[in-house]
């Protein structure tokens, strides 16, 4: 299993000890090798010296070193001192090159971008010298040779990998940049997603208030629709049974005034249930607007047709009853208003929309003549239009004085799931 440490983690323990490694291992191989190279007692002497200082030098940066800023002063000073020491090593030992080529790991931590390719430069020398067979300086016109062809291919391996290093580096910087965007959008994001909370709280709040204006403004339209019109002819049936002396004329009133009230009845219970018109209880929407009609016209007295074009399609209960309500609120308004002998209504099929005539023969009237809705009035046109509004409806009014009134609805054809 491997050790859990990341990469930059690896280098950090390299940079940190490697260096006092790579001493300890170049003595110890020089140590073995001094009578090999021919190291007099001199030269063993200076090594010694050259050693500890080396060893010195490696304490005073393990102390500061977690203190000093990277490529600053005391960097430089140890990587300049430190390469200087390998060098006057590498003169007593070829094996000290071992210690020297630290020199290519740590020099873009260690120096200013300006000065790497000077460092890299002087350790290649360094290499090369110790590598080329006869120490420093070489010894003959070969080993000049094979110093300077040892020293162009340790410059430029230096250049490749220093090249490598910069780009790891530039990559390495990309990385974290791009974390700490990453972090930063993710502080925006988590503000955003609380005040997003806050808003979907005032969101609710405010659904819920306009659910319960929305409610109450659709009672006050079923009241009207059903309450108030069923009174109106519970009102006209009473009246009409008082005035005539006729006992099964009067008893015949009194009928149809008991049926409205339990008819509105009904309706009051469904409205605040919020269910289907009684209408459409037992019938689809063409069955109770025949209905709807053919009660109306006996109840005013007035001849009304029922025609339905285009093919019958199952629709929505919120269509079926919006477009009832508007029917029966034309034809109440027909019977108050109009004065007229004849009306008729239309339910027509139109492929995506279906539309409600409602038409009649009365004595018509200025819509910019009618006074605004009070806080006391009918719904009237505005009911209607507001109830086709909300499933995505118009109603459209055809009137003049004398000319009759014609009321079209149109919804979309809204199919039942």
């Amino acid at each position: 299993m491997g050790s859990g440490l990341t990469v930059e983690e690896r280098w950090e323990q390299f940079y940190r000890h490697g260096p006092n490694t790579l001493l300890g291992i170049g003595t110890l191989m020089a140590a073995l090798s001094a009578d090999l190279v021919g190291m007099s007692g001199a030269d063993r002497y200076a090594a010694a010296v050259l050693v500890a200082a080396a060893c010195a030098l490696q304490l005073w940066w393990g102390r500061v070193r977690s203190g000093a800023p990277p490529r600053g002063a005391a960097a430089g000073t140890y990587y300049v001192v430190r390469t200087l020491i390998a060098f006057a090593l590498c003169w007593n030992n070829p094996f000290f090159s071992i210690f020297a080529i630290s020199g290519y790991f740590d020099v873009g931590d260690l120096l200013p971008k300006r000065l790497v390719r000077a460092g890299l430069l002087c350790t290649a020398v360094t290499m090369a010298g110790a590598q080329s067979g006869s120490g420093m300086p070489p010894a003959s016109l070969i080993h000049w040779g094979a110093f300077g062809a040892l020293f162009v291919l340790h410059f430029s391996l230096a250049l490749l990998f220093g090249n490598i290093s910069a780009r790891e580096t530039e990559r390495t910087a990309r990385q974290n940049e791009t974390i700490t965007e990453l972090e930063l959008a993710n502080t925006r994001l988590e503000q955003a997603l609380a005040e997003n909370a806050t808003l979907h709280t005032q969101l609710l709040i405010q659904a819920r208030e306009a659910g319960v204006a929305d409610e109450r403004r659709r009672l006050a339209a079923e009241i009207h629709d059903t309450l108030a019109q069923g009174l109106t002819g519970i009102i006209a049936q009473l009246q009409a049974a008082t005035s005539t002396a006729d006992p099964a004329l009067a008893r015949e009133h009194l009928d149809r005034a008991a049926g409205l009230a339990r008819h509105s009845l009904g309706e009051a219970r469904r409205s605040v249930h919020n269910l289907v018109p009684a209408a459409l209880a037992h019938d689809d929407l063409p069955g109770a607007l025949k209905k709807t009609v053919s009660v109306w016209a006996e109840r005013a007295g007035v001849r009304a047709d029922f025609t339905v074009t285009g093919t019958v399609e199952p629709l929505h209960d919120e269509v079926c009853a919006t477009l009832l309500r508007i029917a029966e609120e034309a034809l109440a308004n027909t019977a108050r208003h109009a004065g007229a002998a004849r009306a008729g209504v239309t339910l027509s099929y139109m492929g995506d929309e279906i539309t409600l005539d409602i038409r009649d023969d009365g004595r018509g009237f200025d819509p910019a003549a009618l006074p605004p809705r009070s806080g006391t009035g009918g719904f009237g046109l505005g009911g209607m239009r507001a109830r086709a509004e909300r499933i995505a409806g118009t109603v459209e009014v055809e009137t003049d004085i004398g000319q009759g009134t014609a009321v079209c609805a149109r919804v979309p054809l809204v199919r039942r799931t």
